[in-house]
């Protein structure tokens, strides 16, 4: 995977059975997903700065094993494909001690001003664009 960062999992992230409660693993993805474009030199914050926005038009997770209170999880992701108005994502969560895979996803985003109207982001936001295409170019690179 392209990036990867370290979890702890809280109480708070827990059902009663003190597994991780199914929707929380979507807020892992989000947030690798922030701290892979701030970690590359690109918050979130700083696109929504140039109107630019990316909401998730889909996203799916498949569980293999439960994270259960207070263990370390490594959650990770990758670009997985680059379109004209939207971009895709794959996503691992394991546990960083051992490697045993609890869970992996995919969302698709799409590109969106403020006001969420589509917009051609390699017009619109060009700098933008070429920043996440290097990424996926990488990370493409990678791979094979």
């Amino acid at each position: 995977m392209a990036f990867s960062m370290n979890l702890r999992v809280q109480y708070y992230d827990t059902d009663k059975m003190m597994v991780v409660y199914h929707v929380n693993y979507i807020r892992y993805f989000h947030t690798v997903r922030t701290e892979y474009f701030r970690a590359a030199g690109y918050p979130y914050s700083d696109m929504e700065n140039e109107d630019f926005q990316m909401p998730v038009l889909s996203v799916a997770a498949d569980f293999k094993t439960p994270a259960v209170y207070d263990e370390l999880v490594t959650v990770s992701c990758k670009i997985t494909k680059l379109a004209p108005a939207s971009m895709e994502f794959d996503y691992e969560i394991r546990n960083a001690e051992t490697g045993e895979l609890h869970v992996t996803g995919h969302s698709r985003h799409g590109f969106t001003s403020r006001n969420l109207r589509p917009i051609p982001l390699k017009k619109k936001c060009p700098e933008i664009y070429a920043f996440i295409e290097e990424l996926y170019r990488s990370e493409s690179k990678e791979q094979e």
